[in-house]
């Protein structure tokens, strides 16, 4: 799938991704995976739908879902970087995630957020119905 909205695009062609780019951010910038090997990061987006997001040529953003395409949806490691955040952008490749056609209709999406509870409430976001329903487990 490919989406363009002026010089902006977003795809879910995996070969398209700057796996170090994202590397870089998620290790460097972000506060959920500081430190990520390299590995990991080409691992997980060997396992789930990734959303990349380019302006002309250049990586800026990124997104990925971990899912069964059937019940459950896990939106993980959401960015745009800072030159080019304000655009509306990040607003937009959530919205082009939650329509995209192989996902439609899932039972349950699920993320965790430090401080973009705003961006997600716009789509519907907010805390889980059962909260006594939902465990996790953070061992290694």
């Amino acid at each position: 799938m490919e989406i363009k909205n002026g010089e902006f695009t977003i795809s879910t062609d995996r070969a398209k991704l700057d796996l170090r780019f994202i590397h870089d951010y998620l290790s460097n910038e972000s506060y959920w995976v500081p430190g990520i090997a390299f590995e990991k990061v080409v691992t997980a987006a060997d396992h789930s739908l990734n959303f990349g997001l380019y302006h002309l040529d250049r990586q800026i953003g990124y997104a990925r879902i971990i899912t069964d395409y059937v019940r459950v949806a896990y939106l993980a490691d959401v960015f745009v970087i800072g030159d080019f955040r304000g655009r509306g952008l990040a607003k937009w490749l959530v919205g082009v995630i939650m329509t995209h056609p192989d996902i439609t209709g899932l039972r349950r999406w699920m993320l965790h957020t430090l401080d973009a509870h705003g961006l997600y409430a716009q789509f519907g976001w907010g805390p889980p119905e059962k909260p006594e329903r939902y465990m996790e487990f953070t061992g290694q």
